[in-house]
C-alpha cells in the first residue's frame, strides 16, 4: 500500500559480520547503543536490534545481554526490533528469549529453514584472528539454519500474546509460502511485515527478476494484507533498495547485511547507509517514514507496551 512514506529499517550488528571484518562493526553495548543512535539520528524508523558478547564480540542471545541495551535504545523513539534469528548455530529456545520477555513492538522471525552458507566470506578474510571467527564460516559449509513449522509456531506463541508484531524474513520464495500457510491458519494476521532477503548463499539471489519475483509472489499469496520490505547483502543493498522504495516497498539498511559505504569503503555506521537511502528517496520523490509513521503503517502497539 504505497503512501509516499518509506520505512527505514537498520540492523545494527547481527550475527554473521564478525569484528575481525571490520572495525566499526559494534560488538559491546555501549557501541551497540552509540550505533542505535546514530541511525536513528540519520533516519532509521527501525532498529533491528542483535545482542554480543563484549569481549569475545560473539552473538549473545541471552535476557541478560539485551538488557544492557534495549532501556537505551527506547530512549531514541524508534521501534525496536528485537531478533529471534539470534544465530543460525542456536536453537529456537534460546533464540526466542529476549523477544518473549522484552515484548517489543516488533520481533524478526525467519520463516523457513535453509542452508546458510557464509564460507565463501574465507577467501576475503582468510585469518580473523580469533579461533570463533574463522570456525564460524568454515562451519557454515554444513550448517543448516533451522525454522521448522514447529520452530515458527513456537516464537508466534511466545510472543503473540505481548502485543508484539513481526519482521517475517523470507530468504525465498517458499518463505512466502509458509507465511501464506501461517495466515490461512489464522497464526498470523495483518498487516504483514514482510522483509524479502536476497543474495545470501542458500536463499534466493540478488537479480532484478528475483526481486520482483518475490513482490510478484507475495501479491498473490498476500493480497493488499502486507507491507514489503527488502534488504540486500553486501554489495546488493542499494541496489535492490532502490529497486523497492520504486515500487511502493520499504528498506533495510546496517551493518549486519553489510558493511559498507561503497566501492572499496568500509561504512563507518550504519547511518552512512540511511544517508545513501535518503539519496535514493529524494530521487525518487519519497521520504523516510518517521518512528510514528511506521508504527501507523504497520499497525504496532506502542512504545510504553514493552517490557523495558
Amino acid at each position: 500500500m504505497p503512501t509516499g512514506k518509506v520505512i527505514i529499517t537498520c540492523a545494527l550488528t547481527g550475527a554473521i559480520h564478525t569484528p575481525g571484518m571490520s572495525p566499526h562493526l559494534p560488538a559491546t553495548p555501549d557501541q551497540i547503543i552509540a550505533e542505535g543512535r546514530r541511525a536513528a539520528e540519520a533516519g532509521a524508523a527501525i532498529l533491528h536490534v542483535h545482542a554480543r558478547n563484549p569481549e569475545t564480540g560473539q552473538p549473545d542471545q541471552s535476557v541478560e545481554a539485551f538488557g544492557r541495551i534495549l532501556p537505551a535504545l527506547k530512549e531514541t523513539g524508534a521501534v525496536i526490533n528485537i531478533t529471534t534469528g539470534g544465530s543460525p548455530f542456536m536453537n529456537v529456545e534460546e533464540r526466542v528469549q529476549p523477544a518473549a520477555h522484552f515484548a517489543p513492538e516488533l520481533a524478526s522471525l525467519n520463516m523457513g529453514s535453509m542452508n546458510f552458507g557464509l564460507y565463501p566470506m574465507k577467501a576475503r578474510y582468510p585469518d580473523l584472528g580469533r579461533d570463533w571467527e574463522n570456525a564460524h564460516l568454515e562451519n557454515s559449509r554444513d550448517l543448516v539454519f533451522r525454522n521448522t513449522f514447529k520452530d515458527i509456531e513456537h516464537v508466534l506463541d511466545a510472543c503473540s500474546p505481548n502485543g508484539t508484531r513481526f519482521e517475517f524474513e523470507c530468504y525465498d520464495i517458499g518463505h512466502l509460502y509458509s507465511l501464506a500457510h501461517m495466515k490461512g491458519r489464522g497464526k498470523v494476521s495483518g498487516p504483514l511485515f514482510v522483509q524479502s532477503v536476497f543474495g545470501l548463499l542458500g536463499g534466493i539471489g540478488a537479480h532484478s527478476e528475483d526481486v520482483m519475483m518475490m513482490r510478484r509472489t507475495a501479491d498473490r499469496l498476500l493480497g493488499d494484507d502486507y507491507r514489503w520490505s527488502v534488504l540486500g547483502a553486501g554489495s546488493n543493498q542499494m541496489r535492490i533498495a532502490a529497486m523497492s522504495a520504486a515500487n511502493g516497498g520499504h528498506v533495510r539498511v546496517g551493518l549486519e547485511d553489510s558493511l559498507w559505504a561503497g566501492p572499496g569503503k568500509l561504512a563507518t555506521s550504519g547511518a552512512e547507509q540511511i544517508a545513501l537511502v535518503h539519496s535514493l528517496l529524494k530521487g525518487l520523490s519519497l521520504s523516510a517514514a518517521t518512528p510514528d509513521e511506521a508504527r501507523d503503517i504497520l499497525d504496532l502497539k506502542g512504545s510504553e507496551k514493552v517490557n523495558f
